[in-house]
């Protein structure tokens, strides 16, 4: 039996720096100029830089971690529905919908952006949910 419970909702909000956004592009080698040229992303559909939608489900991996027990992700399905915007404080919640037999839960994952009332990401992720061992 998972740890989890249906209905157990954990939440983990941050807010995505220029900083952050330039870090993320060093680690990674994703030097797409949409997040890290002004000039070029002010030119797009987006008007200005946005932050790589991978770098925003970190926040939503924040919201598993802290469900009850110790969780692992097995899967994450994800629909990237608006831009996060430089400076933007993005708030995520996993929320368990299902237990799927054994350790297995089904999450439902969700990030937003309060401050323009968006959803920036949805989703649902299959998860091992085991006792937390000290």
């Amino acid at each position: 039996m998972p740890v989890t419970a249906v209905g157990d909702e954990s939440r983990a909000e941050t807010v995505l720096s220029a900083e952050d956004v330039d870090a993320f592009a060093e680690i990674t080698g994703d030097d797409n100029p949409i997040h890290l040229d002004e000039a070029y992303a002010g030119e797009t559909m987006f008007g200005g830089r946005i932050a790589h939608g991978v770098l925003s489900t970190g926040v939503i991996s924040a919201a598993m971690a802290d469900l009850p027990g110790d969780v692992i992700y097995l899967s994450q399905d994800l629909r990237f529905e608006n831009p996060v915007r430089l400076g933007d404080r993005v708030v995520a919640t996993a929320t368990v919908e299902e237990e799927l037999g054994g350790d297995r839960i089904r999450v439902e994952t969700v990030a937003r952006v309060p401050d323009r009332d968006e959803v920036v990401i949805s989703g649902e992720a299959t998860a091992l949910s085991t006792p937390h061992e000290d």
